[in-house]
């Protein structure tokens, strides 16, 4: 590993080595002791790294040199490191949801929850970002400047390794791009997924976070997600709950396996065919009755 590849794999894990030997977290929470209190401020013992300036002030409560904070730790335009004991919406290494609250002819400022809005660069930009709109980022340190930076180019900050993954195994979703296919997501926060049209019941946004299963994982590498669980065990689960809402709505839904998916999915939050399945099994064990003004139950 070269030089150069080592310092940019650094960054990505949130580690950068301002000096050899002790390794200072930077874009991540650090438990620092207090090494001296001056009127400008608290000096934190950053070890090799040198002192580390607490830039947010203080609650009443008195400290005293050894005593220990958590803060995050950044780099200013000076390359200074500092502290802060204010904690962002997002660390280096993750993906997020951010607004720009501001944009200048080098890039965009996207809220975080610290003072310093974050950069986002134009050439980190996948598409012109525009003041009041939120994007998907992945926050990463900038191997030019040692900087926070985020980026809305996304594809090049997921894995590239196959991903080992079972079919059917429970994921979470950050859904980041609408495409013509369906939508694209990062799978556990290192992979892209896709979820197609085909398999959608239900409002998806961009910057949404949810739970979905892996469909299958295709020649490319890439991972077909679906919204909902497959099997008996899960049909049997929403028969269950098709029999108590019927109980609770005086043993009559007006659902039958001829209305439309966005009203099955509406009432019961699964696709039209899990309820087929569903209804089919409960009129076999002579549970229900379906007809055509809906399905009814059985006393």
């Amino acid at each position: 590993m070269t030089e150069l590849q080592g310092w940019y794999n650094s960054c990505l894990s949130g580690t950068y080595a301002v000096n050899r030997g002790e390794m200072v977290q930077i874009g991540k929470i650090n438990r620092l002791s207090i090494k001296r209190s001056q009127e400008q401020g608290i000096h934190l013992d950053g070890g090799e790294s040198g002192d580390i300036l607490l830039t947010s002030k203080l609650s009443g409560k008195r400290y005293h040199a050894g005593d220990e904070l958590d803060v995050f730790v950044y780099v200013d335009k000076e390359q200074r490191l500092l502290a802060t004991i204010h904690k962002p919406t997002v660390m280096v290494g993750e993906f997020a949801t951010l607004r720009v609250v501001s944009t200048s002819t080098a890039g965009a400022f996207l809220g975080w929850g610290l003072e310093d809005d974050l950069f986002v660069p134009k050439s980190e930009q996948q598409n012109s970002m525009r003041k009041g709109n939120a994007y998907v980022v992945f926050v990463f340190l900038s191997d030019k400047t040692h900087r926070i930076t985020a980026s809305s180019k996304l594809d090049k900050f997921l894995d590239l390794q196959p991903p080992k993954y079972e079919e059917g195994e429970k994921v979470d979703l950050l859904i980041y791009a609408r495409t013509d296919l369906g939508y694209s997501a990062v799978v556990n926060g290192a992979h892209v997924g896709m979820i197609y049209d085909n398999e959608v019941f239900q409002t998806l946004e961009i910057g949404q976070r949810l739970e979905g299963y892996v469909k299958k994982i295709r020649e490319d590498l890439k991972i077909d997600l679906r919204l909902q669980q497959t099997g008996y065990q899960y049909v049997d689960d929403i028969s269950q709950s098709i029999l108590d809402t019927l109980k609770g709505n005086d043993g009559l839904v007006t659902l039958t396996d001829k209305s439309p998916p966005e009203e099955i999915y509406a009432t019961f939050g699964v696709s039209k065919k899990t309820f087929k399945k569903a209804i089919g099994s409960l009129y076999k064990k002579k549970l229900i009755m379906i007809g055509t003004d809906g399905i009814k139950l059985i006393s």
